[in-house]
């Protein structure tokens, strides 16, 4: 019988590491902010101000360096900076500038421990089926981000308070290292092995990686940065704002939470779905469909009281925000090459980090000028709109590789 080839434990691994450092963490913070709202008597915009700053702060510099150290080794980092940021949060007091370095912390974490060092090291164990072993290992952060706020964050908060909580689901992180000690390794190579299982290397880790200096003069490169800027600035915005959008409309914390685990949990569906297109047909396609399904639902919110109308938007939205995350960095890589990825994600991600940190504090502020969420909504559909335009720009082809 034919031996399990060993690439499909690191995409386990990368499931439960996602699953937690991005699902669970970086998802489930929103659903605090009505909390620091209580507690400390902020406003919306204050609220989001502490993810704006640490990601303006910290994701333009830190993605420049990530290439340079053992993806694995990154993650472990990551991990305990995530955990020392969470437990920072349940200790706090209602200071803004103490509570924007505490971001900038967690921001470090989730950039070391997240999405980056898991798709360098996905890619490296993958070529022909790297659309595939990505959407299984997005399941996982699409699983982490649909439990965080009713199945985590909300059994903590009412039998712990908020504070407990956020240590609580800190703590958690620590059942991640045995994974990362044992059963992780940067390449196949580490193992004797090399990527989908194969006798012979891939074509494409033959190619040197691409200096930041031509990476940075290719029109395709500010395409898709520019284009994912967009993309995820309008995810982001719905991420942060719409627990807020939802309590603003009169409806429930538990309304809150079910439409954050329907949204989640699409997006689960959307990432093994479109995975397995994009190793099938053009990823130029597949993207263009998955960001037009992040923009056509976002109007639904004008008309949030209606039944049905919030159920409608998770669904659609979901599915589209699941593969949009994944599909970055699987174009990056076809169009760059994967010894090649770990650079340009670490100017692209940052990048559409700034936008996804940016947008929601945008969108917040609109809010609190005009006491309605109309103008906001406006922008994110136009955002969002812009990207998937942006993507049909892109070439269908990568050039062929020089050996």
């Amino acid at each position: 019988m034919k031996k399990t080839f060993y690439g499909w434990f690191i995409v386990g691994a990368s499931f439960f590491t996602m699953m937690m450092t991005v699902g669970v963490v970086i998802y489930g913070m929103p659903f605090f902010y009505e909390f620091f709202k209580d507690e400390f008597g902020w406003t919306d915009s204050e609220a989001t101000r502490g993810v704006l700053i640490g990601t303006l702060l910290v994701l333009p510099l830190g993605g420049l360096v990530v290439h340079r150290f053992s993806p694995r080794k990154l993650i472990m980092c990551g991990l305990v900076l995530e955990l020392l940021a969470l437990n920072c949060f349940g200790l706090m007091e209602g200071n803004l500038v103490l509570y924007c370095f505490i971001w900038c912390i967690l921001m470090v974490g989730f950039l070391f421990s997240g999405l980056i060092p898991n798709q360098v090291i996905l890619s490296r164990w993958f070529h022909k089926l790297r659309g595939t072993a990505f959407g299984f290992a997005y399941l996982g952060l699409g699983l982490g981000g649909a439990i965080s706020q009713k199945y985590v964050a909300l059994p903590l908060i009412e039998a712990y308070g908020w504070r407990t909580a956020l240590m609580g689901i800190g703590g958690l992180l620590l059942f991640l290292f045995p994974v990362l000690i044992f059963l992780v390794r940067d390449r196949p190579e580490d193992k004797g092995l090399y990527a989908d299982g194969v006798d012979t290397p891939p074509q494409d880790t033959k190619v040197e990686a691409l200096p930041f200096s031509h990476l940075l003069r290719q029109k395709s490169f500010w395409v898709l940065a520019f284009s994912s800027f967009c993309s995820i600035g309008a995810i982001g915005s719905i991420d942060h704002n719409l627990p807020l959008l939802i309590r603003r409309s009169g409806l429930s914390l538990g309304v809150v939470a079910n439409t954050h685990l329907l949204r989640l949990g699409s997006s689960l569906a959307g990432r093994v779905v479109m995975g397995r297109l994009a190793d099938r047909v053009s990823k130029k396609y597949v993207m263009i469909a998955a960001y037009l399904l992040v923009a056509l639902p976002v109007p639904l919110l004008f008309y949030i009281d209606r039944p049905g109308i919030l159920e409608t938007f998770a669904v659609i939205f979901g599915f589209g925000m699941g593969a949009d995350f994944m599909l970055i960095p699987l174009m990056a890589a076809e169009i760059f090459g994967a010894n090649s990825l770990a650079r340009a994600m670490g100017i692209i991600w940052p990048f559409d980090s700034v936008g996804q940190a940016i947008c929601p504090n945008i969108v917040a502020y609109l809010r609190d000028r005009s006491g309605s969420y109309k103008v906001g909504l406006s922008m994110v559909f136009a955002l969002a709109l812009i990207g998937a335009v942006g993507i049909s720009l892109l070439p269908k082809k990568r050039p062929e590789p020089e050996v």
